[in-house]
């Protein structure tokens, strides 16, 4: 097995992870995870002694934040917007499926 074997399942409700692998798992650099998560443009993670509590919504938006900054050269903020959006559309589709107009 390799070590980061266990990203590739779905993360359930929360995991303490360290920075190097939650970075591994979005798949980031440390240091840009870092930067992410000190601006607080992640806002379901927090560090504990040198781990990080992340949700599944936190690893999501962080992969989702990665991709749109490096598919459109995106600056943080405008990354950290387009995740808000997905993330609204993601809770309405739900909410439709949930009342059967899906």
């Amino acid at each position: 097995m390799r070590e980061n074997d266990i990203f590739e399942g779905q993360l359930l409700e929360e995991a303490w992870l360290t920075l190097e692998q939650l970075a591994a798992a979005c798949p980031a650099e440390p240091e840009w995870l870092r930067r992410h998560l000190d601006e607080g443009l992640i806002p379901q993670a927090r560090s504990v002694q040198g781990l990080w509590r992340v949700s599944g919504a936190g690893l999501l938006r962080a992969r989702r934040m990665r991709r749109v900054e490096r598919d459109f050269d995106a600056v943080p903020e405008m990354a950290a917007l387009v995740a808000d959006l997905l993330e609204e559309m993601d809770s309405l589709r739900a909410r439709l499926r949930r009342a059967g107009l899906d």
